[in-house]
């Protein structure tokens, strides 16, 4: 039993280290969840000549799965936002809905940019889009603040191919079911969405900004040469498609048969085949093919992905470390008369969220964490993994506040002064988030 608690002794200290690391040292996530790694394999009594190799296994592991992934996902997102691609998807879904549902519009705006862009870059992105259509429509600029700000959000923690999904997905062993995963996100980012959307209308009501003095728009910023719609979608539709069809052709009753027709979707459907694809596509969008855009634009998109490539490694070494010390074995048999199930992912998330800042953190770290755990808790099926994914992104967004660079860029860009920025973003993610779960319990009950 001393045992036992010593362990779960260990654990606190490393999530408190992570905890303090990042948000009072403010130490890179990288550097504090590698030393995390060697502190639990430390005071866990691995042997110390081994555990440098099995932090660089757990590094390695996750790399292979995930790595060219997110180095060629960002690429596109940063192709996108260059060639104004970005722009032109908002162009779209606004003449879908219409001027008369702004605050809507701008939030299905955020729910699709945010798949392969970032949702901090997004913001930036489609702010001048953001600011014309307050100037049009007359809305609150805070409306329509938050309605791109928690749309955005809503993607980028539930719907792979962003970094913290996938990489959860990864950790949980999704490897081959991303597309059940993308399914799934897809859904729950939906709800996500809409709660932000009525949160955003009525906090709308309440709060405005100086941007609400601004009668035209300065279309300096928004006359731009955009690219066509086609082009634009399909860098983002066909990788998303090709690991959805993919998931459906390997599924157990091979509805495609064992033909030419499942060997190709099945390695056209693969995420670093289906991500090349849209890579690929992304060329179209380029107005030319010169060192600015071959070495460049794909140039910045590497750079983008370095730091996301480092934390999700880091994250898998934590991760292996924690499978190789039992602490998941010993915490599941301690939990596992509290019931928590479903709500144990969301519970950890949360928690790393809202003490240091970062979504993709949460998602990683979290996930490694609860992978020992899935049979204890009643979710070591392929929908209880898909739904311990789902749970743990919606912790990964509960809650932005001061800590996450996410709501200063929807503050600073928005003209929102701190104070109204927690009484709108930072509670918005909060329901958000809240919200999502119990959506998420709901469908345990009909997936479980």
């Amino acid at each position: 039993m001393a045992e036992t608690y010593w362990l779960i002794l260990v654990l606190l200290v490393s999530i408190l280290f992570i905890i303090l690391g990042t948000t009072k040292l403010k130490m890179h996530p990288f550097i504090v969840l590698l030393l995390a790694s060697y502190v639990v394999g430390a005071m866990a009594g691995l042997p110390i000549e081994k555990i440098a190799s099995i932090i660089a296994t757990g590094f390695g592991n996750i790399m292979a799965y995930i790595g060219i992934v997110i180095i060629l996902g960002t690429i596109i997102g940063v192709i996108l936002e260059k060639s104004n691609a970005a722009i032109k998807l908002a162009e779209i879904v606004l003449k879908i809905v219409g001027k008369r549902f702004p605050g809507l519009a701008m939030s299905i705006i955020g729910y699709i940019v945010s798949i392969p862009v970032f949702c901090d870059s997004a913001f930036v992105i489609l702010s001048s889009l953001r600011k014309s259509l307050v100037a049009k429509t007359g809305k609150s600029s805070v409306a329509l603040s938050i309605a791109l700000a928690t749309g955005l959000y809503a993607t980028h923690t539930f719907v792979p191919p962003t970094p913290g999904p996938i990489a959860a997905a990864g950790n949980l062993g999704l490897d081959d079911q991303l597309g059940t995963v993308i399914l799934f996100g897809l859904v729950v980012a939906i709800f996500a969405m809409l709660t932000g959307y009525f949160w955003a209308s009525y906090v709308g009501k309440k709060y405005k900004t100086s941007e609400n003095n601004i009668s035209e728009p300065d279309t300096s910023e928004i006359n731009v040469k955009l690219p066509s719609a086609t082009k634009s979608l399909l860098p983002i539709l066909v990788p998303i498609v090709l690991i959805a069809v993919r998931s459906i052709a390997t599924y157990p009753t091979q509805p495609f048969g064992e033909g030419f027709l499942y060997n190709f979707l099945n390695f056209a459907g693969q995420p670093i085949n289906a991500l090349l694809t849209g890579f690929l596509l992304s060329f179209l969008l380029f107005p030319k093919f010169n060192k600015e855009t071959l070495t460049g634009w794909i140039g910045d998109g590497i750079t983008a992905a370095a730091p996301i490539l480092l934390i999700t490694g880091a994250g898998g070494a934590f991760g292996t470390i924690l499978k190789e010390t039992q602490i998941g074995d010993t915490l599941g048999s301690l939990l596992a008369g509290y019931e928590l199930g479903i709500f144990l992912p969301f519970i950890i998330a949360a928690a790393f969220k809202t003490a240091q800042g970062s979504s993709t953190v949460a998602l990683v770290a979290t996930s490694a964490l609860i992978a020992p755990l899935l049979s204890t808790i009643g979710l070591d099926s392929l929908n209880g993994k898909v739904l311990a994914v789902m749970a743990t992104g919606a912790g990964a967004m509960t809650i932005s506040h001061a800590n996450d660079s996410f709501f200063w860029v929807v503050t600073q860009f928005s003209g929102m002064d701190v104070k109204t920025g927690y009484k709108t973003q930072t509670l918005g993610t909060l329901i958000q988030g809240v919200s999502s779960m119990v959506f998420i319990y709901f469908l345990t009950l009909i997936f479980l």
